[in-house]
């Protein structure tokens, strides 16, 4: 078997490929990016013909990989949490629905908030959802348990959700690879009706989806992701969920013979194996990373019945936020850990700042000048590069709450009678879920001033391509914005005075106004010039 060194996301991506793979759907999110971005740039995926283009978002990923399994093929979405709440609609449905060919859906997680709004638990949804979930302790169960997720997906005919954190997405291991399987062939639901949610329909679907969860439960049982070992009849039990089976096996290397403990990377829970670990043990510790979801129910309906206390999130012996470390796992056990020594006055925090050069900045620098005439100065911001503007020295902008908000919620201030409104949204963001805010403003005439801060690509999570790239004025037209009030500036500092100018006029018009701050990343430039160089014939002639 070849093998290879892998990030957990490169290994899911791989496992994909190897497993028949048709196409992958996505919108570029931390820490699930590089599972895309692996497969546009596999040498394999581009001779097999799969489809692995970036989706303008989540909704849009989920619904066309839906699309895909209606006629037959193998398809996975990738997403991070916060992108799941936008797919949601299409997602629950699915579970309803149904699916043809295997459809994987894989949600990374972001527990500390590296680089999101919050610490959401995709495993909320998967259990809402009514589907297995899977979640994966090592690089290799990620790449298997591709396979293994494509599998159950068209035996049961449901979406699978796999499960990853930041640490999986991000680390790195050696993986063996298997066999490599063919595509699917084209071929369509053997029920005409499976997919068409009529309430008649719809109800004998949702009777389908509460019948198989006993099968669900079983298969569970049997998997190769969970597994139990009783070490130690009357000892401690853990019950250790997805990369928290590493950090408990890290710490207990010298003494795991005095542990009973249940590892779980596949959901439903196997109840057989969880009452078998609460009968043999004295008290059980649960190691989650994330919510205490799988706690709190067998605080429900398992402690009460066999008296076995348990420790874990809710009562604070594992720490309530963050992530789960080998440190607060250990301390969760007993032991003793050594504090890293305070590097406070060694080296200074450096908070994080737009790159040198930046577009966003010229073009906050002309806003700030703008408002500060206004006794009253809020902006409206929204999910990007550009929400370093919160921070000094810009200090430009006031709220970041999801994507596309920045529109919505200038909308609001303006129909509460504050003057001026402003947002501020990338392009990027603009198309994912800026445009439907836009058509409210135009058909409630709102008096708002948007400014999409256009550097032509998802900064962000790496230069990917952005969806409205060159369009974005005829969108705006096409969404009936007047055109009188579309104004396109360059933020560029010698052209600061003039952009101070159609600003203030367009900020102080009452209605809708779009500017287009138009100037390319920064970082995208400068790989683009590389490239440029790279491929020009003189240099690829050249003799060292």
């Amino acid at each position: 078997m070849e093998k290879m060194l892998l990030l957990g996301a490169e290994a899911i991506a791989q496992g994909a490929l190897d497993a028949g793979l048709s196409g992958v759907y996505a919108y570029p999110g931390t820490p699930s990016t590089e599972i895309t971005t692996y497969i546009q740039n596999s040498s394999e995926a581009a001779e097999r013909k799969i489809r692995a283009n970036w989706s303008v978002n989540e909704k849009t990923a989920y619904e066309a990989a839906l699309g895909m399994s209606f006629t037959g093929k193998r398809t996975m979405v990738c997403m991070k949490h916060v992108g799941l709440n936008v797919a949601a609609d299409a997602f629950i449905n699915s579970a309803v629905t149904g699916v043809n060919g295997g459809l994987i859906i894989v949600v990374a997680d972001d527990p500390s908030m590296h680089s999101s709004q919050n610490e959401q638990d995709s495993r909320f949804y998967g259990k809402f959802a009514m589907i297995p979930v899977l979640e994966p302790s090592t690089q290799q169960e990620a790449y298997d348990a591709v396979r293994y997720g494509f599998e159950i997906s068209e035996k049961f005919s449901l979406p699978v959700m796999m499960r990853v954190t930041t640490r999986m997405s991000h680390s790195r291991s050696g993986i063996a690879r298997s066999k490599v399987l063919p595509q699917n062939a084209i071929n369509f639901p053997s029920d005409p009706m499976q997919f068409m949610l009529l309430p008649a329909f719809a109800r004998k679907q949702y009777h389908k989806l509460i019948e198989i969860q006993g099968e669900l439960e079983r298969e569970s049982e049997n998997s190769k992701l969970n597994k139990i070992e009783i070490n130690n009849k009357g000892g401690i039990g853990v019950l250790a969920c997805g990369i928290g089976y590493n950090y408990l096996l890290e710490n207990i290397a010298q003494t795991r013979s005095s542990y009973n403990i249940l590892k779980v990377s596949q959901y439903p829970l196997p109840r057989n194996m969880v009452e078998q670990l609460f009968a043999n043990s004295s008290k059980v510790l649960v190691l989650e990373e994330g919510y205490p979801i799988y706690e709190e129910l067998l605080r429900g309906y398992l402690n009460s019945a066999t008296a076995v206390p348990i420790d874990g999130r809710l009562n604070g012996v594992v720490v309530r936020e963050g992530e789960l470390d080998p440190d607060n796992v250990a301390l969760a056990l007993g032991k003793k850990t050594s504090q890293p020594e305070s590097i406070d006055g060694i080296v200074k925090n450096r908070p994080p700042q737009l790159c040198q050069g930046c577009s966003h900045h010229d073009m906050y620098e002309a806003l700030n000048e703008v408002l500060a005439g206004f006794p009253i100065k809020k902006v409206f911001a929204d999910i990007g590069c550009y929400t370093l503007g919160a921070i000094p020295p810009l200090k430009a902008i006031d709220t970041c709450v999801d994507m596309g908000a920045s529109i919505t919620m200038a909308k609001g201030a303006a129909d509460a009678g504050f003057r001026p409104s402003v947002a501020v949204i990338g392009d990027s963001t603009f198309t994912h879920s800026g445009i439907t805010g836009l058509l409210d403003c135009v058909n409630d005439q709102s008096a708002v001033t948007i400014i999409i801060s256009d550097n032509s690509t998802t900064a962000m999570t790496g230069g990917q391509d952005s969806s409205g790239t060159g369009r974005l004025v005829e969108i705006c037209v096409g969404v009936g914005v007047n055109p009188e009030h579309i104004r396109v500036i360059e933020p560029l500092g010698k052209n600061f005075e003039a952009n101070v100018a159609i600003l203030r006029e367009e900020v102080n018009y009452e209605g809708v106004s779009v500017i287009l701050a138009q100037r390319e990343c920064i970082q995208t430039q400068l790989r683009r010039k590389k490239t440029e160089k790279k491929d020009d014939p003189l240099v690829r002639n050249c003799k060292h």
